[in-house]
């Protein structure tokens, strides 16, 4: 489903949930892709539906859970996950309701009727509803290990700030970043959004890859898991495992953590005393 299409039918009165999303008219707009399918379809709305069980009075809460046991079910490749159009299917036809759920604003006094932000629905990846989310887990997941996501996911100055940098690309940036906001250095709304701050300020004048160079992910790996997407199972009380393509190198990832360390003692926001 295309950006234009989409836009057309995404009205105040729709985002203020108002009226309903105008199914039939978007419908005429969809392209089929394999990923989403009805079969497909089902595991999805099974844990969209659990998140809402379990997390009906935080919301927010949710993202930790839903994020790994999204990137499990919906095994693209990072080029499907490029295309927007699957993201705007998948919020607008598939789950709208967890849309409204997750992301209605509060109501305000130029805003009286709290509404969605159009960019829940077709923004960017990292604010996109589900994108953010399948991102997180991608960038974060430290090869098969999804607990990186929980984290990260745990902390919504990592999903609106770090999920938007270039620096979480490099798997021993992120992996060490992870590691200050889990043992409460960084845990923080405030130190978080800092500590990412600082880190990609100090990624503008020193090669973080020279200083701790990443191994080549398995791609044979990856792509083995993306071929599994049917045998994928739903895992509601444990974390499933994402690709076995090689986890970020641990020596690079010790020795980013020092240097984050120091950057923590230097940067006065990031401290519980600043």
């Amino acid at each position: 489903m295309s950006n234009e299409a989409a836009t057309r039918h995404l009205t105040e009165a729709v985002l203020q949930g108002r009226v309903p999303i105008p199914a039939k008219g978007l419908d005429r707009s969809v392209r089929i892709h394999p990923s989403m399918e009805p079969r497909s379809i089902d595991p999805i709305r099974e844990l969209i539906d659990e998140a809402r069980k379990r997390f009906d009075d935080a919301p927010t809460e949710a993202d930790a859970w839903l994020a790994p046991r999204l990137h499990s079910v919906l095994r693209f490749t990072r080029a499907e996950a490029a295309d927007s159009g699957l993201w705007n299917h998948l919020a607008l036809r598939v789950a709208p309701d967890h849309v409204f759920w997750r992301h209605l604003g509060k109501a305000t006094q130029k805003k009286p009727v709290p509404m969605v932000s159009r960019s829940r629905f077709i923004g960017p990846f990292h604010t996109q509803a589900f994108a953010r989310l399948w991102w997180a887990a991608e960038l974060f997941r430290d090869g098969y290990d999804y607990d990186p996501v929980v984290v990260a996911c745990g902390n919504q100055d990592v999903l609106n700030t770090a999920l938007r940098m270039s620096i979480v690309l490099h798997r021993p940036t992120a992996q060490a970043l992870l590691r200050l906001v889990k043992d409460g250095t960084a845990g923080a709304g405030r130190e978080a959004n800092a500590l990412a701050k600082a880190v990609n300020a100090v990624a503008s004048t020193l090669s973080l890859e020279t200083l701790a160079p990443d191994a080549e992910p398995d791609t044979d790996a990856y792509r083995f898991w993306v071929g599994g997407r049917e045998d994928s199972l739903i895992l509601f009380d444990s974390l499933p495992d994402g690709p076995d393509d090689g986890r970020a190198p641990l020596d690079s990832v010790n020795r980013l953590e020092g240097v984050f360390r120091r950057i923590c003692t230097e940067v006065p926001a990031v401290t519980k005393s600043g």
